[in-house]
């Protein structure tokens, strides 16, 4: 047994409204840059859907995951090393730009400068962001957004081809939900062993995925293989990017951005400890069925002492172990049973999980003039609507019914009982005891499910410098602004200057960063500004004024340069500013640039 952790995340699919903040915040902090306008590491699905890009789940098109031989070995779908040797200069197997979205922007300037007419309104018509020319908006990442179950959308959905067209035809009158999306951080990842340069890899402290910057070589191999197409490609760059769990976030216990910012508290993020050698073994069984079961089989109580004492010897950390024993990751897969791979069929055992909706079914029976909330009917309501049950499980569960049908029986349950309790009433204990629970332990999930505070659905553990050395920026996926994954001065790009390593929003990094002695030091034509400034000058970025005998004044200095004072900090420079390495030039000080890079004034605004 080889104990590894893993930091994994759970999404409560009752409680997601599709407001697509998530979504927003992680474009503002992760994609908005040049070659990144299409790409979304976080998305809001609407299902039954197309989702994004479109058809993603169409592997029989797109070749991605793992498939199981006959004699019980795992291959990548779109084919191992031969293949991929013989199709690396033209993969043909990689969503267009059409299954995605042309970017766009709209021409602003004419709202501003179109001259003053009685007669017309001027319009801002969209331009595309790929070629500047005039374009028609025709689709996006949430183009679907609220059709779930149309017949536009729906009826191309690849998980409606598994089921009838009766199913497929009434299914807009049963329910309709939103699915967020990230990437998976899976625990046998299909897009890093297709890989041909070995840019992609994954984190051995927590198991995050990342790509390796100045390693990719842009095949993208990677974006065929991940089956839920959370692999991109900046076209800037040439290089592959992903998400990447906000992993600067992650290494100082902060939760990622998407988590901070969910209106609905949906997600819930935690450690969890797994045995890295019964991976494969549970990715190879034979059944698909049995692909839920297998997984869960490879998480390790952290509450056993064998394991506590396997994780030591394998290095865990202590504060790691009690995480992972808080995590509540471990309480909703593996205690309470409720929550769900998505599409475990992949083999590449997902580490991103959902608890199925159960709101459709309630809303269903209530409109029908029933008790929405009675355990009884809801019992009788989830066993007799197939055409959810069929649905979610396909996403869920490799269309196997029953361990859906099992997490809305313990929700409904969860419902029923904590109601009597809120109205004042005795709890009927043989609820809990018919959906194979305690009372205690359904008050225990409802407390997770609907009142956990801040500490309880987000229990990360912060990261250990003497296990993972220069994490902060030395491991980095998407390295900083003018390093090798942001373009730089090359054949792949150009960026306005070379500023040095910083994290912007990483407080307790930046202030270790400023007082210690390590690697991440200014090279080159480097400018100074609030972002990027590492506390080496001789006096800061703003050095405190000196101090003068009372009654002193600057005397202008004969044999000093124009402009200048004897007691200037700085002589020939510009007033105010001192820096270790002598005076600033023009683009330091925000006035022109060489080249026609920006300011300081201008970086600062990045």
């Amino acid at each position: 047994m080889k104990v590894m952790a893993q930091m994994s995340m759970v999404m409560n699919l009752d409680k997601c409204i599709g407001c697509h903040t998530c979504s927003v915040t992680c474009k503002q902090a992760w994609t908005n840059r040049t070659g990144m306008e299409y790409v979304w590491f976080n998305n809001v699905e609407t299902r039954p859907g197309l989702g994004y890009p479109r058809t993603y789940e169409d592997q029989e098109t797109w070749g991605g995951g793992w498939v199981r031989t006959r004699r019980g070995k795992l291959k990548l779908r779109a084919g191992g090393r031969l293949k991929k040797l013989a199709t690396i200069f033209s993969n043909p197997k990689l969503p267009t730009i059409h299954d995605y979205y042309e970017p766009w922007t709209y021409d602003y300037d004419m709202l501003l400068s179109a001259p003053a007419d009685t007669r017309h309104t001027p319009v801002a018509r969209p331009k595309s962001l790929l070629t500047g020319e005039d374009t028609k908006i025709t689709w996006s990442a949430n183009w679907d957004d609220d059709l779930g179950g149309s017949q536009e959308i729906a009826a191309q959905d690849p998980l409606l081809k598994h089921m009838s067209e009766h199913v497929a035809m009434e299914f807009e009158k049963t329910f309709m939900f939103y699915l967020p999306r990230i990437c998976e951080h899976c625990l046998n990842p299909s897009c890093v062993a297709s890989c041909p340069s070995g840019a992609m890899y994954k984190r051995v402290e927590d198991g995050i995925v990342l790509v390796d910057q100045d390693q990719c070589r842009g095949w993208r191999m990677c974006v065929t293989g991940c089956p839920y197409k959370k692999v991109y490609f900046n076209h800037k760059t040439g290089k592959a990017e992903k998400c990447t769990l906000c992993y600067p976030r992650i290494e100082v216990g902060l939760p990622t951005v998407c988590s901070e910012t969910c209106v609905g508290r949906l997600r819930y993020l935690g450690l969890v400890l797994y045995d890295a050698d019964r991976v494969g073994e549970a990715a190879a069984v034979e059944d698909e069925h049995d692909l839920l079961a297998a997984q869960r089989s490879v998480f390790l109580d952290p509450h056993d002492p064998a394991v506590i004492e396997a994780a030591r010897r394998d290095g865990i950390a202590e504060d790691w172990i009690a995480a992972a024993q808080a995590s509540p990751i471990w309480k909703l897969i593996s205690e309470y049973e409720v929550a769900l791979p998505l599409h475990p069929e992949y083999r590449t055992l997902p580490m991103v999980w959902y608890i199925p909706p159960l709101s459709p079914v309630v809303d269903v029976v209530t409109s029908s003039g029933n008790d929405g909330e009675d355990a009884r009917t809801l019992y009788t309501a989830i066993s007799t609507m197939r055409i959810p049950l069929e649905y979610l499980a396909e996403l869920f569960s490799a269309g196997d019914t029953r361990p859906v049908e099992k997490t809305l029986r313990r929700l409904a349950a969860m419902r029923s009982y904590m109601r009597d309790i809120n109205l004042g009433h005795e709890p009927q204990e043989e609820i809990a005891a018919a959906v194979g629970m305690t009372g205690t332990e359904v008050r225990e999930m409802y407390r997770l499910l609907a009142i956990a505070k801040y500490e309880e659905r987000y229990v990360i553990p912060s990261a250990h410098a003497e296990t993972a050395a220069g994490l902060e920026e030395m491991a980095c996926s998407l390295d900083y602004e003018g390093g090798p994954g942001m373009g730089g001065a090359g054949p792949f790009g150009s960026s306005s200057g070379h500023p040095a390593p910083a994290s912007v929003e990483t407080f307790h990094a930046l202030k270790s960063r400023q007082t210690a002695d390590d690697p991440h030091v200014p090279t080159g034509p480097s400018r100074v500004n609030l972002l990027n400034w590492d506390g080496r000058g001789a006096a800061g970025l703003f050095p405190p004024a000196e101090e003068k005998p009372p009654g002193a004044v600057a005397v202008a200095d004969p044999d000093a340069a124009p402009g200048t004072f004897a007691d200037d900090p700085n002589p020939g420079g510009f007033p105010g500013v001192a820096h270790g390495d002598g005076p600033m030039s023009p683009a330091d000080a925000g006035g022109p640039a060489e080249d026609g890079a920006a300011g300081a004034g201008e970086e600062g605004r990045r």
